[in-house]
């Protein structure tokens, strides 16, 4: 379900560059988004819940419990999380720092 929701996402984006109109290319890119948004609340939420699935939470809550993560693993998932959310923030301010400099040598020219 997970891979039927990114394809919904892909062709989301390949909509987004098939516009020239940037107003016409807004609108249209907006009520498939809510269309997409709609549709994925079933195909994460709902239909994993109601079929059989070796996925933990299939069958029940899929929250952190005993049986879904054992503390061993805790020891390097939480960490590792905070890790990538770092990178993440990490990459982003480059990306920021590029744009803004950027942005000054084109003032320059």
């Amino acid at each position: 379900m997970t891979a039927i929701a990114l394809l919904i996402y892909f062709a989301y984006f390949i909509l987004r560059g098939v516009f020239e109109d940037p107003d016409k290319r807004a609108r249209i890119s907006a009520v498939y988004n809510i269309f997409a948004f709609v549709a994925l609340i079933p195909l994460i939420y709902v239909i994993p819940r109601l079929t059989d699935s070796l996925h933990p939470g299939a069958g029940g809550n899929p929250a952190f419990g005993s049986q879904d993560l054992d503390n061993t693993m805790r020891l390097v998932f939480y960490p590792a999380i905070i890790g990538w959310t770092l990178i993440g923030f990490w990459m982003a301010n480059l990306l920021y720092r590029m744009e803004r400099v950027r942005l000054r040598v084109l003032d320059l020219v």
